[in-house]
């Protein structure tokens, strides 16, 4: 379907083609419709299918086609300060022609930050995007109003419940109007998250589910078999020749990513790192300079695997292969969105090779094994169901089958369907301006309270 389609106001459809979208994604194509006959709504996608454009568009609509202004008519709950940072930037992007206006509410920062939050509540803005730890902090203090709050947004609700985020919701639902419309969207449905979603629904919802759990058919997927003593060589010797492209790489841990930053950067790479030990203001400073394209490379944990919204990203690097399958999907879903092409190379460890198993075995694909080329020595044998002590080194076993060659870059076109950084603004009219009015920064990253806005 093209937005057209939809039955959306001219303003938001403005917004949308100034954006250059035309085609909706399947997530969009089923969501937005629903949404719009105001129908709650259980949302089963991953990132990189379109989903934050599927709720926050109708929503957009259904705001404008009120007429109220100044009233908080949308909230939506997130996990991380990075995606609520993200879905505010979307929805200044596509509202730029409306006068909808949004605030991100997240924890960390001083306490200007809370003030600007404050005055926003006290104001009236249209759609707050949360963390459940600072929202309960506004609460608390008796200024926030939600006695016209129409919608009720979870996203993430699966990596909300992980991090502990359920007894915050209970508080929070509490607080609003029993009588609203509530959308959910989550990438995988276990038992809790159903259980969620019974407690939060007023009617029966309608179940979306899109590509749950397999990357984008855009991306590439290769595994190189190595010791653990290999990695770096390697993964310095994937990197070398990339310049200008955009690549992530994904470490387990933050000790990892402090190391290997280190040690990139000793080999002239242009390179920076991403993790809750890193400070803000050092965060903020490499995720511009990495979307302006200063540096090419981001080493990061899995911080940012579900949020960071970064136009064009070429590379992805496991240079651990995750704990957690799932945690595999959301690290190459960040190439290759919005059904662009990408490339995922996973280094597969002796010790990793069961969890990587897993990793096929969930999103159904034996992935490409390669060898480390001959430089390097030889790697170890591929099997996984082979019991394992510790890695004895690069001559103990035989090497993996494949080819050593690296592959040249994959071209990911520019541009994102869940991106953008316009502005909109104030109150129900046409006139583009500064949709943030509040001077609220926008940092990326989440470093927040411990326990409650997640510490990657």
């Amino acid at each position: 379907m093209n937005f057209t389609d939809f039955g959306l106001h001219p303003d938001l459809l403005d917004g949308i083609d100034a954006m250059n979208y035309k085609t909706a994604t399947p997530i969009q194509e089923k969501a937005i419709p629903v949404i719009l006959e105001g129908k709650d709504l259980i949302g089963i996608a991953q990132t990189g299918t379109g989903k934050t454009a599927a709720f926050i568009l109708p929503v957009i609509n259904e705001i404008i086609e009120s007429g109220v202004a100044n009233s908080t008519q949308a909230l939506v709950i997130v996990p991380t300060r990075e995606l609520a940072v993200q879905i505010d930037q979307v929805i200044e992007a596509y509202s730029y022609f409306t006068g909808v206006s949004s605030i991100a509410i997240y924890g960390g920062g001083d306490g200007k930050e809370f003030a600007q939050e404050k005055n926003a509540f006290v104001s009236g803005v249209d759609i707050v995007i949360a963390t459940p730890g600072r929202l309960i902090s506004h609460l608390n203090m008796g200024y926030v109003n939600f006695s016209k709050l129409r919608f009720l947004i979870l996203d993430e609700a699966d990596r909300m419940l992980d991090m502990g985020f359920q007894p915050d919701l209970m508080r929070i639902i509490a607080k609003i109007p029993a009588k609203r419309q509530n959308l959910l969207f989550s990438a995988t449905m276990p038992d809790g998250v159903m259980k969620l979603a019974r407690t939060l629904m007023n009617s029966q919802p309608i179940t979306i589910s899109i590509a749950l759990s397999k990357p984008a058919e855009g991306v590439t997927q290769r595994a190189y078999v190595v010791y653990e003593e290999q990695k770096l060589a390697l993964v310095t010797d994937l990197l070398k020749d990339r310049r200008g492209q955009r690549i992530v790489v994904f470490c387990s841990s933050k000790a990892s990513v402090s190391s290997l930053y280190s040690k990139l950067q000793r080999k002239n790479l242009s390179v920076g790192q991403m993790s809750s030990d890193v400070e803000q203001d050092q965060r903020e400073e490499t995720m511009l300079a990495f979307k302006n394209s200063k540096i090419d490379i981001i080493v990061a944990t899995d911080v940012i695997s579900r949020g960071i919204d970064v136009d064009g990203i070429d590379l992805v690097v496991n240079y651990d292969v995750p704990r957690d399958p799932e945690d595999y999907v959301h690290r190459v879903g960040r190439t290759a969105r919005a059904e662009r092409k990408g490339e995922a190379i996973t280094l597969v460890s002796p010790m990793d090779q069961h969890r990587f198993r897993r990793i096929e075995k969930l999103i159904d694909k034996d992935i490409e094994k390669l060898t480390p080329p001959k430089s390097l020595g030889e790697g170890p044998e591929y099997s996984p169901n082979a019991r394992r002590g510790k890695s004895t080194g690069p001559h103990s076993h035989r090497p993996a089958g494949g080819h050593g060659q690296h592959g040249r870059k994959n071209p990911a076109a520019p541009g994102n369907r869940e991106g953008g950084n316009s502005g909109g603004g104030g109150q129900r009219k046409k006139k583009p301006g500064g949709n943030n009015r509040w001077g609220k920064p926008k940092p990326t990253g989440e470093r927040t309270e411990p326990g409650r806005d997640g510490v990657q």
